[in-house]
């Protein structure tokens, strides 16, 4: 039998025909648009980096117009600005604080490409004044905005997304499919991995914010500091007050894929080895570091060496799970099975996933009133192992947790980096 035929019958037999590019999942409790044909109206905020992929993916699909573009760099809202223009009729309005999208009632979605500090907040003032929410990865700062998100979802019947593209990918939801079925047997272990050549950030001065930006608002609910030339518009991924290393930059695409596949929730054990080795500078987060997650009866790690390019399976990023009769790998635009001697059983196409299925998985499950793929609630169990990861590296200890609470239990040290201060009148509320 040729690997088409026996593709396609194990496709229908799964009942993923059409699945496979609808993503389906059950039916949440949210409010859905009143026709499939209702113009959906949307706020894009941060067009800088990730917020232009935003914009070109609402401004691809059908009955969708954008609005609004917000950003504090008032360079990125005109680019932005001049962006929707190019792809739609209608001029958006530039807007430099989001909260003047909250305010209009005509706007359907609120969808967050700021930076991390942001992504929490945003969404609960943003589900509260009634809109659903497309949020980037990782979705929080730290694990209390976490549950605050999902809580906020779910009080006001809102659909919120996470930007873990890879849950709508037709190659990945295949893979994660067969994985289930048994295609390897039982699936016990996933390494993860991320490899990249960064620069270092050197050291910045600490001056005047420039004119076009709004480093007040930049900082929104942090703690204010001063401003540090070299910080915006990416290095503040590398320090703690607003961002998450690249544990939560790209190991939550990675570990979200290891955690569905390999169907666990919380892990007991959280390790975390690594450091600052490449480059002496204002990084504040390890550019090479290992983390290990043990769920009892499985176990997954997340491996990083984002200043050193080579990477495993001759890919930069990719996921291996191993099973009892095989393994699968995902990496790079191919996904391969092998059995225990390294023959390879089955390869399939990994390409045809990208931003625009994602967002359009979102605009559905609005408009049905379906729960989408990446929804918070379980986007936020992934999220959590990034801040788990962190957690024990900043402290350098190993984490234990209750998994039924999803809290780490014996140690006062992690338990103080489950939440953050906040810049008074920014406190979340749900």
């Amino acid at each position: 039998m040729s690997n088409a035929l026996h593709r396609r019958q194990f496709l229908k037999k799964a009942g993923l025909a059409g699945a496979i590019v609808a993503g389906l999942r059950p039916a949440v409790s949210v409010r859905a648009a009143e026709s499939p044909n209702k113009k959906v109206v949307v706020g894009v905020m941060g067009t800088n980096g990730r917020g232009m992929a935003h914009v070109e993916a609402f401004t691809s699909l059908p009955n969708t117009e954008i609005a609004y573009v917000c950003d504090v760099d008032s360079r990125a809202l005109e680019k932005a600005a001049a962006a929707v223009m190019r792809r739609q009729e209608k001029r958006p309005h530039g807007v430099t604080d989001f909260r003047q999208i909250l305010d209009d009632k005509a706007v359907d979605i609120l969808s967050i490409a700021a930076p991390n500090h942001w992504h929490a907040p945003a969404t609960i003032l943003a589900c509260a004044a009634g809109k659903h929410v497309y949020v980037e990865k990782p979705g929080s700062h730290n694990p209390r905005e976490g549950e605050w998100m999902v809580a906020a979802a779910r009080k006001h019947k809102r659909v919120v997304q996470m930007g873990n593209q890879r849950r709508s990918w037709p190659g990945v939801i295949e893979a994660i499919q067969r994985l289930h079925a048994g295609e390897i047997g039982k699936a016990l272990f996933a390494r993860t991995w991320y490899n990249n050549r960064r620069p270092s950030i050197g050291r910045g001065k600490q001056t005047a914010p420039p004119d076009w930006l709004d480093y007040r608002l930049w900082q929104g609910p942090a703690p204010e500091r001063p401003y540090k030339d070299n910080l915006v518009h990416y290095n503040w991924h590398w320090h703690w007050h607003w961002g998450n290393g690249e544990l939560g930059n790209n190991g939550i695409h990675a570990l979200d894929v290891a955690r569905w596949g390999l169907g666990v929730d919380c892990p007991v054990r959280v390790t975390c080895g690594g450091g600052r080795y490449h480059y002496q500078d204002d990084q504040e987060t390890p550019d090479t570091y290992v983390t290990s997650y043990d769920f009892g009866d499985k176990g997954a790690t997340w491996e990083s060496h984002s200043c050193h390019p080579r990477g495993f399976e001759g890919e930069q990023f990719g996921i291996h799970f191993y099973g009892e009769t095989g393994s699968l790998v995902i990496a790079g635009n191919t996904i391969k099975i092998y059995d225990l001697t390294g023959k390879e059983l089955r390869s399939i196409s990994n390409r045809g996933g990208g931003d625009a299925v994602h967002f359009a998985n979102f605009l559905e499950c609005i408009r049905e009133g379906k729960k989408p793929n990446s929804d918070i609630e379980d986007c936020q169990k992934s999220t959590l192992l990034c801040h788990l990861g962190n957690i024990a590296f900043r402290t350098g200890r190993t984490l234990n947790l209750d998994p039924k609470s999803r809290r780490i239990v014996g140690d006062e040290d992690a338990a103080r980096l489950w939440s953050r201060e906040y810049r008074p009148g920014w406190e979340p509320k749900v």
